[in-house]
């Protein structure tokens, strides 16, 4: 089985989101894409909310996609949650699964920070989605993309290409994928709430739904 791992804080859904996982689901033929959301984070997030709310929208978000299902590996801990530990959980569950593991652009960039960066690429397919705001070309900086000139990072930029595939360790293919980009962003959903605007046509009604009956980022 081919399948998607796509973590995040989910914070709360939205169509940016559900769209991108989508999109990669049909690009590369996956089977199925995994929704992890995160429990207790290594970085403080105080904005977040209980990981059971948002374990809740993401779960009603994805009800009738049959290529989307939801992990609750990672809400589980009682400590916080590292991807490292998350994909090695995740290897052992699907053992005869050939993982790809979502995430765009600035969390890529990001990675050399997180916990064991080299065993992440070297577990798993990483998936590169391009992000608003965020071009290709910015991989460039990335200790893991030195096999991929900038010529080809400028070309995906500017071009209708959607894929561009290159070894990324030595076991595990690097995969630049764009998608759809709805600049829609979380951290402005909440925004809107707080300020008491509308965020309809942002995110799944039953999301919307749950956050106003739950009185969430109020």
């Amino acid at each position: 089985m081919k399948l998607g791992i796509y973590g995040g804080t989910f914070n709360p859904i939205h169509y940016g989101h559900l769209r991108t996982a989508q999109e990669v689901l049909e690009k590369l033929s996956l089977d199925k894409v995994l929704f992890i959301p995160a429990g207790k984070t290594p970085f403080e997030k105080p904005e977040l909310i209980k990981a059971g709310h948002r374990y809740k929208m993401v779960n009603d978000a994805i009800a009738d996609n049959p290529g989307f299902e939801i992990s609750d590996i990672e809400i589980k801990i009682k400590g916080k949650s590292f991807t490292i530990d998350t994909i090695m959980k995740l290897r052992n569950k699907y053992a005869e699964s050939e993982m790809y593991f979502i995430l765009g652009i600035d969390a890529f960039l990001d990675l050399p920070h997180w916990k064991q960066p080299d065993r992440i690429v070297n577990l798993t397919n990483m998936v590169i989605i391009a992000r608003p705001g965020f071009a290709f070309a910015d991989l460039s900086s990335s200790p893991y993309l030195k096999k991929v000139s900038k010529k080809i990072l400028k070309e995906l930029d500017r071009s209708n290409k959607n894929l561009f595939s290159f070894d990324i360790s030595r076991k595990q293919k690097g995969i630049l994928c764009k998608v759809t980009g709805l600049d829609i962003s979380a951290s402005n959903i909440r925004n809107l709430i707080i300020s008491g605007k509308t965020v309809k046509y942002l995110l799944p009604d039953s999301a919307e739904s749950y956050i106003m009956s739950g009185k969430l980022y109020m």
